[in-house]
């Protein structure tokens, strides 16, 4: 296991140091600002959503690893999924880092499946997920994990 625990950390560190798709989109469909009060992380999540389907998706902002690494690794897979597959998405990653729940359709999302052991963390991991949510919900007001 201590081989898959290290595997994990550097997946979560690469996309901490090199995260996918952090820039803004110009002229997007749906975006939404997003903050954890409690570490301080803020980012803003762009979405170009064409015919129901996600066909660009980004982000900016500053956090923590958890923060910034769940984030790049969301928006790769939520690129050219659909908006009803997005939110299914986000339900079974929702259970995974609550809970712990296993689910082998989340593919490298799974890097995260360890936070739910540390409860001060879930926060940071679900910030992207919850003001991409609002984005597509079109909530015009900050999305906040508190």
């Amino acid at each position: 296991m201590d081989f898959f625990r290290d595997l994990y950390q550097q997946l979560i560190l690469d996309h901490n140091q090199n995260p996918r798709n952090f820039r803004e989109i110009e002229h997007v469909s749906h975006s939404a600002n997003g903050h954890n009060p409690l570490c301080g992380d803020q980012l803003e999540v762009f979405l170009m959503v064409d015919n129901g389907i996600i066909s660009d998706i980004s982000f900016q902002g500053s956090g923590c690893a958890i923060s910034k690494a769940s984030a790049s690794i969301m928006t790769s897979e939520l690129k050219g999924k659909t908006v009803e597959e997005a939110k299914d998405i986000f339900d079974k990653f929702h259970l995974m880092v609550t809970h712990g729940t296993q689910d082998d359709s989340l593919g490298k999302l799974s890097v995260l499946s360890g936070v739910h052991q540390y409860p001060s963390r879930v926060k940071c991991a679900i910030l992207a997920w919850h003001t991409a949510m609002g984005a597509v919900n079109e909530k015009k007001s900050s999305i906040s994990t508190e």
